[in-house]
């Protein structure tokens, strides 16, 4: 069986496991279908092992993907409004200000590196931005980029596989 197979094997078992586990949990507080005092209950039923555990913890898989997508693609995003609008820093009178916020791209303080003076304080908070803006621009992109090929290819292997070529079985020559 290749991997394709497999994944689509477990992805549709797993589905139908995750529903079941979170039925019979449910029906675990109605024993023979009757309402009982909560006291009356097993106390283990009380730690929702079918709802949490086999069921909604497993079918958060994929939306925790996404998730992780978002929070790639948000941190991306914000790592650039951080680029692009610079630091808060002092600019020599006491007042701490965005110097950078309104510069054009041709005046942009990334391209032109002897405006990062014109911060006095915190000392180097320029060059401090803009490295760890970068960093955390590249990881964004990095970790969107990685979890929406996990959700493609979760969402591939489950819908049709990775196995693409049909067997051809001959019947009479078995």
């Amino acid at each position: 069986m290749c991997t394709g197979r497999c994944s689509k094997c477990i992805g549709i078992t797993l589905f139908p496991l995750a529903a079941c586990a979170i039925v019979s949990n449910i029906l675990l507080y109605f024993p023979n279908g009757r309402v009982l005092q909560l006291s009356e209950i097993t106390d283990l039923v009380w730690f929702f092992h079918g709802i949490l555990g086999a069921g909604i913890l497993m079918l958060l898989s994929v939306v925790l993907s996404v998730m992780g997508f978002a929070g790639g693609a948000y941190c991306a995003v914000i790592s650039s409004l951080g680029l692009i609008g610079g630091p808060l820093c002092n600019t020599g009178d006491g007042e701490y200000l965005y110097p950078f916020r309104n510069d054009t791209l041709e005046d942009n303080y990334l391209f032109n590196q002897t405006t990062w003076s014109i911060c006095k304080e915190p000392e180097n908070i320029v060059l401090w931005n803009i490295i760890l803006f970068s960093i955390l621009l590249a990881v964004g992109v990095i970790e969107a980029a990685l979890c929406f090929i996990q959700v493609v290819n979760g969402l591939t292997g489950f819908m049709c596989g990775t196995c693409m070529r049909k067997r051809k079985t001959n019947i009479s020559g078995m």
